[in-house]
């Protein structure tokens, strides 16, 4: 089977892999993961609310959102998008938005429903002494999570963070389904167009392994530091 492996097209290949597919890969799995965050966060601030619409809209949302396969959100969404987009603007036509743009608006929104149950653990983790000592000294609602519990949460649901992160950034490959330039993608390209499908499967898995490998070391090494710290 790897009698006839050929590493010259690996080489040849290597930098349009790197500087296109993994490029795109690394873009979009950042951009997302600071949009998810932070709309999770959102979301998990309304789950924690005592106003019962918002905690019951979060809710829902987090509930639909888990229940769906992503591969049927991103395809879901390259259709939806340019619609959604014209009846908010109220033009007569879909909306130009591009499969960069409704990929990323996808995965901003589908990981958010996760990074949003990471942030609510991570909220309701710290004592509530520290929630009544704020409003001892006049805190708002508001500024109590901003100085006081967000902060604390943030640090402790670090690890949790980046191993969703790591999740993302293999989910990325699934934007396949609407012909974006993933790492995934380059490679296929390229082993379609060369004949070379073994090579090009196996390199894409080795950069995986290798990189998420990493990751996943560097998550444990910080869980024990934050242990630590506790």
């Amino acid at each position: 089977m790897f009698g006839n492996f050929d590493f010259d097209v690996i080489l040849r290949s290597a930098p349009y892999l790197f500087k296109v597919g993994l490029l795109f890969t690394l873009e979009v799995t950042v951009l997302a993961t600071l949009g998810g965050i932070v709309l999770g966060t959102l979301l998990a601030m309304m789950r924690l609310s005592s106003i019962k619409p918002l905690s019951y809209f979060a809710a829902g949302y987090v509930n639909l959102v888990r229940s769906i396969p992503l591969v049927l959100v991103i395809f879901w969404f390259y259709f939806l998008v340019p619609y959604i987009g014209a009846w908010i603007i109220g033009a007569n036509e879909p909306v130009k938005v591009g499969p960069f743009t409704s990929a990323l608006v996808t995965f901003i929104m589908f990981e958010a429903a996760f990074f949003c149950e990471i942030m609510r653990s991570g909220i309701q983790s710290l004592p509530r002494g520290q929630i009544w000592a704020a409003q001892a000294l006049g805190m708002t609602y508001a500024q109590t999570m901003r100085r006081i519990v967000l902060p604390q949460a943030l640090r402790n649901m670090l690890p949790v963070l980046m191993t969703q992160t790591i999740v993302l950034f293999q989910d990325v490959s699934l934007v396949y389904v609407i012909s974006l330039p993933d790492f995934v993608g380059a490679a296929a390209k390229v082993a379609q167009r060369d004949g070379r499908l073994v090579e090009m499967y196996v390199f894409v898995a080795v950069v995986y392994f290798a990189m998420c490998f990493t990751l996943s070391h560097l998550v444990r090494r910080l869980q024990n530091k934050i242990a630590i710290i506790r």
